[in-house]
């Protein structure tokens, strides 16, 4: 049975996965606890969204595991995967924007298999200084937030792969890179003949940010259906408040001028935010930079949303005066405005590419919405 929502487009769900059991040091579950102290709920309130703070799930904590040194912890990121997974779907449902706040990168998978219970076809834009392509296999450490992107695509600990139940979460072509600075030689070798988008921090400095987040976009397929944007902190060259900072990555600026693209997106499904590690802020400014960034990606966010919202209902004026006056029976038969979907929706049941598009899936698929509510039935995919 299709459930009938009521299109928000200013509210966001706040989630936090207060989690370290993928990285290497403990530290990073207190991300969601900190950034809500130094204001996050009332900066983004203040720019006119409604914020409902879901709390956090069970802290899922970092701890030396030298019994599956190939993949560490691998029981507590699963544990904390399946605490986040239903309250991303609670978040779709209501459509709202889940913001997900968390320590570790590998709650990527949580956010995808919650979006692709109602969402077919889900891409995936992954800021981070490092490609977190190793798998079990491949890795000089055993830490599973270096193989997310490898668990994304379906390849590495069967655990994580087995997550969603018919792998890949995300098809390699339908997922960028974007910022990267950092590769081990067993990922850069996988580059060299995988599909995956990359644009690595010299590409997007060389592109310049905007120009290469716009490129991205594109090559994902977004225009076409949901992406979800994730926000590793690292990415920012120099960024000391996270476990691994370096100097190779993206400027403050680059970050900002990319953010503001990806945010102005109307098949943005959701943000992740994470890596950032309040054990290494002593002073704060770690977590007030993460904030300016957040207030300004939802600023432009907003804005462009109004923006999207006043061109449709101009284009759609016209056409309704239009066939009015040509039809004599006007008058006993008055039209309706036809409704104006696009830009505050999030997509219909099983979004998919544009008919048109090389990479569609499920062309035949009917779209139903209005600006209002539409009618998102759920995707039977086991999980």
């Amino acid at each position: 049975m299709a459930v009938k929502i009521v299109r928000q487009p200013n509210k966001i769900a706040l989630l936090g996965a207060p989690t370290s059991a993928a990285a290497m040091s403990s530290g990073h579950e207190g991300a969601p606890a900190a950034l809500r102290a130094a204001g996050l709920v009332e900066r983004v309130r203040t720019i006119g969204y409604e914020v409902a703070d879901l709390g956090d799930d069970p802290p899922q904590l970092y701890k030396p595991d030298e019994e599956s040194p190939r993949a560490r912890n691998v029981a507590g990121v699963v544990a904390a995967l399946e605490a986040l997974k239903p309250r991303v779907e609670q978040a779709v449902k209501s459509l709202a924007l889940p913001l997900i706040v968390s320590g570790d990168c590998s709650v990527a998978l949580a956010t995808v298999a919650g979006l692709r219970r109602y969402f077919r076809n889900v891409s995936m834009v992954y800021m981070d200084a490092d490609a977190d392509l190793n798998t079990p296999a491949s890795t000089p450490s055993g830490c599973v937030d270096g193989m997310v992107v490898a668990h994304l695509t379906g390849r590495g600990a069967a655990e994580l792969v087995r997550f969603w139940g018919e792998p890949p979460l995300v098809r390699e072509p339908d997922l960028a890179l974007f910022g990267v600075s950092r590769l081990d030689p067993p990922e850069e070798q996988l580059l060299v003949r995988s599909p995956l988008r990359r644009y690595l921090a010299e590409d997007v400095r060389r592109m310049g940010a905007a120009a290469a987040a716009r490129a991205a976009v594109e090559r994902i397929h977004a225009s076409g259906y949901e992406f979800v944007l994730h926000l590793d902190v690292d990415v920012i060259a120099d960024f000391a408040a996270t476990n691994y900072p370096g100097s190779g990555g993206l400027s403050m600026d680059d970050v900002r001028e990319a953010l503001k693209v990806f945010a102005q997106q109307k098949h943005l499904a959701a943000l992740e935010v994470t890596a950032y590690n309040p054990a290494k802020d002593a002073d704060g400014q770690g977590a007030r930079t993460i904030l300016q960034l957040l207030e300004d990606f939802f600023a432009a966010r907003l804005e462009a949303l109004k923006t999207q919202a006043a061109a449709a209902a101009a284009a759609t004026a016209p056409a309704v005066e239009l066939v009015a006056s040509a039809s004599p029976s006007a008058e006993e038969a008055p039209l309706q405005p036809a409704t104006a979907d696009a830009t505050l929706s999030a997509a219909a049941p099983h979004g998919g590419q544009p008919a048109d598009s090389p990479d569609a899936q499920g062309a035949g698929e009917t779209t139903e919405a209005s600006v209002s509510e539409t009618s998102v039935e759920p995707n039977e995919t086991p999980s």
